[in-house]
């Protein structure tokens, strides 16, 4: 399978707006009840806020086979504020090469930490790749308490035995 990656355009407002929404209702459940589940759907509802939120971040967006199969967002060159993948897709690398590709980006553009509000659901895939547990956090959608962490990850280079920085 090959991942491709491109930068968002306005037309892919409502694909996303999808994506994120089967995500949240497919693959949160166990983590989540179904009222907190349809106020974060909620979120992205208005498609063409939805759309100009992302428009307003640095958003990649990966295909498969020409098909829109997920994105993710990073604002202000060091929040990753979406990430969601298709559920029919997941655990396949797209998530992981959405990653990569942001992080590579920030480092680039001086970058030297990424925070990410990760949802319970996701805590375990940003763990594996380094992000650490900050503080534990909920927040109100819609009249409910949503919960999740804020995590970071040092993307300062290592620096090697008797360097001086």
């Amino acid at each position: 399978m090959t991942i491709s990656l491109r930068p968002y355009l306005a037309s892919d407002a409502p694909i996303l707006a999808a994506i994120y929404a089967a995500a949240i209702d497919e693959l949160t459940a166990e983590d989540y009840t179904d009222e907190q589940r349809y106020a974060w759907i909620a979120l992205a509802e208005d498609e063409q806020t939805f759309g100009q939120r992302l428009a307003s971040s640095l958003t990649l967006v990966a295909l498969v086979e020409g098909e829109t199969v997920g994105f993710v967002s990073l604002r202000d060159n060091q929040l990753i504020e979406h990430l969601y993948v298709s559920p029919n897709i997941i655990r396949e690398g797209v998530a992981t090469a959405l990653c990569d590709a942001l992080e590579k980006l920030a480092t680039a553009r001086g970058a030297q930490k990424l925070t990410v509000d990760s949802s319970d659901t996701a805590e375990p895939f940003f763990k594996e790749r380094g992000y650490v547990l900050q503080s534990r956090n909920t927040r109100i959608v819609d009249e409910q308490w949503l919960a999740y962490m804020t995590m970071s990850k040092d993307l300062s280079p290592p620096v090697a035995p008797g360097t001086v920085q």
